[in-house]
């Protein structure tokens, strides 16, 4: 068994998802040469769910909890050193929905020249992620920065009989 990754806690997220970028971009470039890009990126956005879907089962672990006012604090690791300017609309036990009117991540990939990349490493993982944090949580969302929206639009429903405790 692997022992906890604890790398984002050192370093944040923004800057973890540049490392990754920075050594995904090249090899996913190779790769597409040599297996063709839709398969390639096919593989890469499955397997980033995948991953996503696990962090979000461990973030509920780790926090003890599965409901709104959980889930809400667990967004300061994603905003972390200013790399999200969120608009919160709406914070209740049945309901988080918030507008992201700034994303640094979306920025960097497209300072990268890798936009189309960040939507797989980033953009990708939202829905997987709150899958694994809780099954039940519902999560809705249209537009997004990376996608040439003005703002990314995330809008959770949460089941109205959670108690939070896993």
């Amino acid at each position: 068994m692997p022992k906890p990754d604890r790398l984002t806690q050192k370093i944040g997220a923004l800057n973890r998802r540049e490392v990754e970028a920075r050594i995904l971009a090249p090899i996913v470039e190779a790769m597409a040469e040599a297996f063709g890009r839709d398969e390639v990126l096919e593989i890469i956005s499955k397997t980033i769910r995948e991953i996503a879907r696990k962090q979000g089962a461990e973030l509920a672990t780790l926090m003890n909890g599965h409901d709104a006012s959980t889930f809400v604090k667990s967004l300061e690791a994603w905003t972390q050193d200013g790399a999200l300017d969120l608009e919160i609309l709406q914070e209740d036990t049945a309901a988080v929905d918030f507008n992201v009117r700034r994303c640094r991540y979306a920025e960097m990939y497209e300072d990268l020249g890798i936009p189309e990349l960040g939507k797989i490493l980033s953009c990708n993982r939202d829905s997987a992620l709150i899958e694994g944090f809780s099954p039940d949580v519902k999560l809705s969302r249209e537009k997004t920065i990376l996608g040439g929206a003005s703002h990314c639009d995330f809008r959770y429903r949460f089941p109205e009989d959670d108690s939070g405790q896993s």
